[in-house]
């Protein structure tokens, strides 16, 4: 009998057979319907889920496929892969019901391949398989290539073939590292598995070396996916030419698959490599943090600027993953969520401008609050959120991931401060990111005063009277916003029990790491303490030549 993992990536695919059988005038209906009834049995998941054992795989179903080399399709879920596939869910029909306006020809290739796309991301986070894994998570490629190519603005194939070139590369990268580690498996076990979890277990005895161009392999493949600095360059283009339901799901979960890959294979494949190696990955992480908040200081396109962003928030993400403690792990999958829902509602506000004005330019928009109040409110709102003001989903998120970083140094654990974890960055790593905050906040609130208030203007040549839209939102994009404005509004007041059901699953993943952060204090103190004896010695030669 198949399980509620097995009904939810099934029951997309199933429709996107239908949309792809029906007359194209019933696409979109079958797609509003596809989009809403996984609703159901991800309630179901949600109610029935053990959330005070959330570091455990619930929901587990595997199926034999090639037995002689342990090929199984295997789906499981914990707390923190559950949470990511109701954001998938919960977006589905935001995308599906913001593009009725906006989608007009080949209804039916466009939501088929929007409907199949939700199924390969809850692959993604429901594979304990490494083949099923890998296959989902390539096939994500796909349809949103034929979704920027087909529907995006005027310079979308060269959007469309960045976009998969580069995130095709890095996968492939990334499919060398975990090849590795399956065939170091069969040389240690003699036996062939993709099982991630015997992997995982298999995988932290591999040697220091080893693990470091594993670690390579993965943070490259990986990287390109979230993306980090400098392999970050397809996503403002690919951003800025989508459709926006093409934008709203590439923002709000397929962005997600990178870190998802970082939290789940880098840190659990390869510890020591990490513990070595996380201060690169975290000056990375705040080069594209400052690096991509000046840019979005000189755009004029407001949807450039928003993917902009993307790339500097989500340096925070990578930033708590590599601090490699509770706070900043936590931080950072709680950031993935609210990264989702309030950068993904404003390019769905910039969407709903983008279909009444057809342009993005701030220097043709302005003072849309005289003429377009509803829309203004929520468009200040989230950018509130993704600003992280206090009291919105943002805030908190951003605040642990640099508490997180603030307390991962050898110095915590040295001097026995209560809940040190260790780890390899520390305040100077907390300092430079909370910088990049001032920034954030700086050319965020810059766009909003120059797009929703000042003098008021439209493009020239515009008339109202000649669009299909009327000039403010109607019922249906403020069904919408209202209910991603609900998310963010939650999260930010009462985060708590998301960050309670985060935490086992965190704490699960920090397992292997405590003994190896301790040791790896220690040797930071003993070098400390050399250097230390070495600076003092030549300072007493010298006083008692002086005598």
């Amino acid at each position: 009998m198949p399980s509620l993992l097995h009904i939810l990536i099934l029951m997309p695919l199933l429709f996107a057979v239908l949309i792809a059988l029906a007359p194209s005038k019933q696409a979109r209906a079958i797609a509003a319907i596809g989009s809403l009834v996984p609703i159901g049995p991800m309630l179901v998941a949600l109610w029935k889920f053990d959330w005070a054992n959330g570091g455990d795989l619930h929901f587990v179903s595997s199926y034999n496929w090639i037995t002689d080399l342990g090929l199984r399709l295997g789906v499981g879920v914990d707390s923190v892969s559950l949470l990511l596939i109701a954001l998938t869910v919960l977006l589905g029909p935001i995308c599906v019901f913001g593009s009725f306006s906006a989608v007009k020809d080949n209804p039916k290739v466009f939501y088929g391949w929007l409907t199949g796309l939700q199924a390969a991301m809850i692959g993604v986070f429901a594979a304990t398989d490494l083949v099923v894994f890998y296959i989902c998570f390539e096939f994500t490629l796909l349809p949103l290539y034929v979704l920027i190519n087909l529907y995006g603005s005027s310079n979308r194939k060269r959007a469309a073939t960045k976009f998969f070139l580069y995130t095709f590369t890095g996968s492939i990268i990334a499919l060398a590292g975990l090849v590795y580690v399956v065939f170091h498996h069969r040389g240690i076990e003699g036996d062939w598995t993709f099982d991630i979890a015997t992997l995982t277990s298999t995988a932290m005895g591999m040697p220091v070396e080893a693990q470091a161009l594993v670690l390579l392999a993965l943070m490259l493949g990986f990287a390109v996916k979230v993306p980090l600095f400098p392999v970050h360059t397809w996503l403002p283009l690919a951003h800025t030419e989508a459709p926006t339901a093409g934008s709203v799901i590439l923002a709000g979960v397929l962005l997600k698959l990178g870190t998802f890959g970082i939290y789940r294979f880098v840190l659990g494949f390869v510890p020591e490599a990490v513990i070595a190696y996380a201060p690169l990955i975290a000056v990375l992480s705040i080069i594209g943090i400052i690096y991509a908040g000046l840019i979005c200081w000189v755009q004029k396109d407001v949807k450039k600027l928003v993917a902009y962003s993307s790339v500097s928030h989500l340096g925070f993400c990578v930033l708590g993953l590599v601090a490699l403690n509770n706070v900043g792990l936590t931080g950072s999958v709680l950031y993935m969520i609210n990264h989702g829902l309030s950068t993904g509602a404003l390019f769905l506000c910039i969407g709903m401008v983008y279909e009444r004005f057809h342009t993005r330019s701030m220097d043709e928009l302005g003072g849309l609050a005289s003429t377009m109040p509803i829309w203004s409110s929520f468009m200040v709102f989230f950018v509130m959120a993704s600003v992280g003001l206090p009291g919105l989903n943002g805030f908190v998120s951003e605040f642990m991931c640099i508490i997180g970083t603030f307390q991962s140094s050898p110095a915590w654990v040295l001097e026995g401060r209560a809940g040190a974890a260790g780890g390899s960055l520390g305040p100077w790593f907390a300092f430079a990111a909370g910088f990049g905050v001032i920034v954030a906040a700086m050319y965020l609130l810059y766009m909003t005063g120059r797009v929703v208030w000042g003098t008021p203007k439209h493009p020239a040549g515009h008339d109202d009277d000649h669009s299909e839209l009327p000039t403010d939102l109607n019922k249906r994009e403020i069904s919408l916003l209202t209910v991603l404005a609900i998310g963010c509004l939650g999260l930010g007041v009462y985060p708590t029990p998301v960050i309670e059901a985060i935490e086992p699953s965190v704490e699960r993943t920090l397992a292997p790491y405590q003994d190896l952060l301790q040791a790896h204090a220690a040797e930071v103190g003993v070098r400390h303490e050399a250097a230390s004896e070495e600076h003092s010695e030549p300072h007493a030669e010298s006083h008692e030549g002086g005598h």
